[in-house]
């Protein structure tokens, strides 16, 4: 009898398959979409560079820097540039993390966990979810309203009900873009025993902020990234709150997890903040601009404040879509079936040049 040989890449999946655990095994992978040779405009990012004179300062701060050596492992010059522009009293503190999807990842390996559940408003980040299935907790997805405002009942009974360890809100929402209501998100941090974690990634546009609230409550800490404000490449996100949380979560967080280049640039970056706050007026003006063309043509424009704008294209969604990348234009789909996403569409803004080619392609559809 010839002997069947068996590949090392099917035994690699064989043994994959009895390793690996079922919850990972059902998850699907995050999907980037390529961008090469389009206007990206699904991501969410700022769409302006630095001015040239500015990069050479930045280029210039970047000579020298100890490669060969570990960067500082609590990163304590940014650290404490963001205590201070945050006007964070001595017993609260600060943490870094490789962008605001660590930090959740450090708060859940913390919180969460078989038995236990973590618990958003739903649609919303989905890092949230993705998270608490790497970690084997139960996530409770409590639907908004149609219109993507909170369902305050429907919250508080599941609070009531489920007893969350960890309970994440986007201020702003993302998809939607909508601020939730200030009086409501009291009433729900009230109302939780666990922690209350205020995602507050898209604050340099909004406006609004709990920041000065971490003080008035046990169970309140806010996140932020650098990313939206237009350093996404850098990957930092930081959590502000108080020491009883941090000091526990600290304990999670990888040694070194902020590299010494990234240090160096937010500091240098974080000095400058008023450029960063003149390029975010710019894009909020725009969003106004956008959104007012969007209604104009007949599409439903859910308010934002944020750096995007969820519109719906009724009946035609995944068409939209398709045309714009045939215009090479690149937003994001969100369309699913029977829920307030139905027919939605998700679209950066960008420089007016690029939101002249989004509405230019539109109009050719």
């Amino acid at each position: 009898m010839p002997v069947t040989r068996v590949s090392p890449q099917d035994q690699a999946e064989a043994r994959a398959q009895k390793w690996v655990r079922p919850s990972v095994r059902a998850l699907t992978a995050y999907h980037v979409p390529p961008a090469e040779g389009r206007i990206k405009l699904d991501a969410m990012e700022n769409p302006y560079q630095w001015p040239a004179e500015m990069e050479q300062e930045w280029l210039q701060c970047l000579h020298g820097a100890p490669l060969n050596r570990y960067p500082d492992p609590t990163a304590n010059a940014v650290r404490e540039r963001l205590r201070a522009s945050l006007s964070l009293a001595p017993d609260q503190l600060v943490m870094l993390g490789n962008g605001s999807d660590e930090l959740i990842q450090i708060i859940q390996l913390s919180l969460a966990g078989p038995g236990r559940v973590v618990m958003a408003p739903v649609p919303t980040f989905v890092m949230y979810q993705m998270i608490a299935r790497f970690v084997g907790a139960e996530f409770v997805g409590v639907p908004l309203r149609d219109d993507f405002t909170l369902d305050r009942d429907r919250m508080l009974a599941a609070i009531h009900r489920h007893d969350p360890s960890v309970i994440f809100i986007a201020y702003p929402n993302n998809p939607s873009g909508n601020l939730f209501e200030r009086p409501l998100l009291q009433e729900i941090i009230e109302a939780a025993d666990g922690l209350v974690v205020i995602d507050e990634a898209y604050h340099v546009f909004a406006g609004e902020s709990f920041i000065a609230d971490i003080g008035h409550y046990a169970n309140v800490v806010v996140m932020r990234t650098l990313s939206k404000m237009g350093l996404a490449g850098l990957r930092l996100g930081y959590l502000a709150g108080a020491a009883a949380w941090l000091q526990q979560f600290d304990k999670v967080r990888l040694p070194y997890n902020i590299n010494v280049l990234t240090q160096i640039s937010a500091v240098f970056a974080l000095e400058r903040s008023a450029l960063f706050e003149e390029q975010a007026a710019r894009i909020v003006a725009e969003r106004e601009r956008v959104a007012s063309a969007l209604t104009e043509r007949g599409f439903t424009v859910f308010p934002s404040a944020t750096n995007f704008l969820l519109f719906r294209a009724a009946g035609s969604a995944a068409r939209t879509y398709e045309h714009l990348l045939d215009h090479k234009v690149l937003i994001k789909n969100l369309h699913q079936a029977d829920t307030p996403l139905a027919d939605c569409l998700r679209v950066t803004v960008g420089t007016p040049e690029e939101n002249d080619a989004f509405l230019a392609g539109l109009r050719q559809f």
